[in-house]
């Protein structure tokens, strides 16, 4: 398997509103850099499509160290969030529906070819990738405004 680093960060103006997303992929030597955005979305949204979009240029499966700065999706993966949201048939502890549910499920399919470890960092801090994910993000959303 290929080791691969993804940054991924998604930016919304409102929430909802104009949004974006980015993802820096990095393979050995190489660097591939993918963006995105929606017209009319929610911050949330665009922090997935970025995992996803990421996950799904990968050609064959990989062993990927994913980072990113959303709470929301490390924890999803990390803590155990989705299997309970599968046991309980895409509801949350407070019996409401899980937001964003085909965007989850499309995560769930492309993380089933690969190996990841998702690590969460802190946002607008020190980190040189997280914070180039970002001004792409951004980027990417004023597209839209």
């Amino acid at each position: 398997m290929t080791d691969v680093t993804i940054y991924t960060d998604g930016a919304c103006s409102g929430n909802p509103g104009p949004g974006g997303w980015a993802a820096i992929l990095i393979m050995g030597e190489d660097a591939k850099r993918l963006t995105g955005g929606e017209p009319y979305t929610t911050n949330n949204r665009m922090e997935l499509t970025a995992a996803l979009e990421a996950l799904r240029a990968l050609d064959a499966p990989a062993q990927v160290t994913l980072h990113t700065d959303s709470a929301y999706l490390s924890n999803a993966f990390n803590q155990g969030w989705l299997d309970s949201w599968l046991e309980n048939d895409w509801q949350t502890a407070s019996n409401d529906d899980v937001k964003n549910k085909g965007l989850w499920k499309a995560l769930l399919k492309q993380a089933e070819r690969h190996k990841i470890d998702w690590v969460w960092v802190k946002g607008h801090a020190d980190n040189e990738l997280n914070n180039m994910a970002d001004e792409l993000a951004v980027a990417a959303m004023e597209q839209y405004k």
